[in-house]
């Protein structure tokens, strides 16, 4: 009875399933960063390839990180990569939108920028808005249209897959969706689109009920506008400040880089803890 008792205090609980998923769920801000360090040094790797290329007899004064990605970003961000990227971000491919819409409406006053369409620079921050939003309704699109066609047990299925993970998606994620628009009605379409880890799934779950096309298209639109609002707002108030930002964009840099590589590893810590706990 001993020896019985023995093996059933030794007995671990083999399914760790939720807390498998949790570690997934913190690692979502920690990949967000890992992509725009990913997007920030292929910006400067083709900014020192050009440089390279230069014919210049003259040694030009050194630009800082900060210049070099605003740089990029003027000379190659358009309205049509804006609404391809936002498309993507409200898709269940995981990309910050943060990384589009803020930075394309600082450099949209700037005459040499592929966004500075007009002289108007407040026209040109709302047609980011407009074609930022278009991407938003197109990615929300594909969620609605999968989820409709598929049906629940498939899409479940998925997220579970490791195809899904990579995407940082999980059942709890769309269960949790699922749970939100059950509790709040059509209008969670609308008011999802700002809450952070609800937004880009809402509309799975307005397919998965067969929400009327017509109102779930209107409540999105409306939602995802006002979150491109906010972004490029950031974006508008920081444009106000380029003077000041360009007289300290080497000590802005670092202070970025140095933000960027704290949060990293804090997030990447945390995971490799609880990972360490469940075992």
């Amino acid at each position: 009875p001993s020896a019985s008792k023995k093996r059933s205090t030794n007995i671990r609980p083999t399914h760790h399933y939720p807390r498998a998923m949790g570690i997934i769920t913190d690692t979502l801000y920690m990949k967000r960063f890992l992509i725009l360090v990913a997007l920030l040094a292929a910006i400067l790797s083709g900014v020192s390839a050009q440089n390279n290329n230069d014919t210049l007899t003259t040694i030009p004064q050194e630009q800082s990180m900060l210049m070099k990605v605003e740089n990029w970003y003027a000379n190659n961000m358009n309205y049509l990569s804006i609404t391809l990227l936002m498309t993507i971000e409200s898709s269940f491919i995981p990309f910050p939108s943060e990384i589009v819409i803020p930075p394309a409406a600082y450099v949209a006053g700037k005459k040499d920028s592929n966004l500075h369409v007009t002289d108007n620079y407040f026209i040109n921050v709302l047609l980011i808005v407009l074609f930022g939003t278009i991407g938003a309704l197109l990615g929300a699109i594909i969620n609605y249209v999968l989820a409709l066609w598929l049906g629940r047990p498939i899409i479940y299925a998925f997220a579970d897959s490791k195809i899904g993970h990579l995407c940082l998606l999980s059942s709890e994620k769309v269960k949790k969706a699922e749970d939100y628009f059950n509790e709040h009605g059509k209008i969670s379409t609308f008011v999802g689109r700002l809450i952070p880890g609800i937004r880009q799934l809402i509309s799975i779950p307005a397919g998965l009920s067969k929400m009327h096309l017509g109102q779930f298209l209107l409540y999105t639109f409306l939602g995802a506008s006002i979150w491109n609002m906010i972004l490029a707002l950031l974006g508008y108030i920081a444009h106000g400040q380029m003077d000041l930002i360009h007289a300290y964009s080497h000590e802005l840099s670092i202070a970025i880089l140095i933000l960027l590589g704290i949060i990293a590893v804090y997030v990447l810590v945390k995971a490799i803890v609880k990972k360490i706990k469940i075992k």
